[in-house]
């Protein structure tokens, strides 16, 4: 027969550990995703950084995965860009139109495409389509135990397949955001003329009334840096792939989700740091 007294206390007990437990694995989760996952993440950039250097460059790993890359986002991207341009000229349009500043929708039109539109068109396309399949490659290779038998041959894993995805996304999203301003452009111009009564002469004339150069650049260069973080956290969330095809799943799930928060925390900064630095050109 047992006393109340001490099975009410190991009962207390029993409840306290498990609350106790349950703190100390929610404190773990929580230094896991502020510590060591992004430690663990610049980590792989460093060392990705070292291994550009090295001699041979990859250059057949390089050609193939920048075709694969553009065999899988240039339809997409085409198919996305019209819309888009179709959208943004139709918002605008009638917004310019009550202001009685119908002239410059094209002026406008080029800076929400070149400067803003285009380079998250496509970083968003070369993450997920791009980054999702390099995820699940690598991935693949990690659950078969594939990188661990590269590097017992002396083989670095980053040399060999990090560094040709991430440079071959870099290269790709560079050629992409042109052709997103291009199309959506075209786009805008349709909608504009055909849709809303715009002049062909006022939509063309107004292209260099507000936008300059510089913008053509920082988009470019915010499309490379996006190009880069795709691949880099594709290459880490593939090359930490654990548990079976089901941890590939996830790793690639979570590679879309990551690489599109640090790609909008990304372009925040970077549209920051030029409109600090870089004067708006006056109409």
């Amino acid at each position: 027969m047992s006393t109340p007294g001490i099975g009410a206390d190991q009962r207390g007990a029993g409840k306290g550990g498990g609350s106790s437990a349950t703190f100390r694995k929610i404190g773990d989760g929580a230094a896991n995703v502020a510590i060591k996952e992004p430690g663990r993440f610049f980590a792989l950039c460093l060392d990705t950084g070292r291994a550009m250097f090295q001699w041979p460059f990859q250059w057949r790993e390089f050609i193939q995965q920048a075709w694969f890359i553009v065999s899988v986002t240039v339809v997409p991207t085409m198919l996305v860009a019209i819309p888009f341009g179709g959208v943004l000229s139709l918002q605008v349009g009638g917004l310019i139109r009550q202001l009685g500043a119908q002239s410059y929708t094209g002026a406008t039109a080029v800076v929400a495409i070149v400067r803003e539109a285009s380079p998250l068109v496509t970083s968003l396309l070369v993450a997920g389509a791009a980054g999702s399949a390099m995820c699940a490659d690598i991935g693949s290779r990690k659950i078969r135990e594939e990188i661990d038998a590269m590097e017992v041959l002396g083989i670095n894993p980053l040399h060999r397949l990090v560094v040709p995805r991430m440079l071959a996304c870099a290269f790709v999203a560079l050629f992409l955001n042109g052709l997103v301003s291009v199309v959506g452009l075209l786009g805008g111009y349709f909608f504009n003329v055909m849709l809303q009564g715009g002049t062909p002469g006022a939509y063309l004339a107004s292209f260099n009334a507000i936008a300059q150069l510089p913008d053509l650049l920082q988009a470019e260069f915010k499309a490379f840096v996006f190009g880069i973080t795709a691949g880099l956290v594709a290459a880490y969330k593939g090359l930490n792939a654990k548990g079976g095809p089901k941890g590939v799943g996830d790793a690639v799930n979570q590679t879309v989700v990551i690489t599109f928060m640090l790609l909008f925390l990304e372009n925040f900064l970077i549209s920051t740091l030029y409109f600090q630095f870089v004067p708006s050109k006056g109409m």
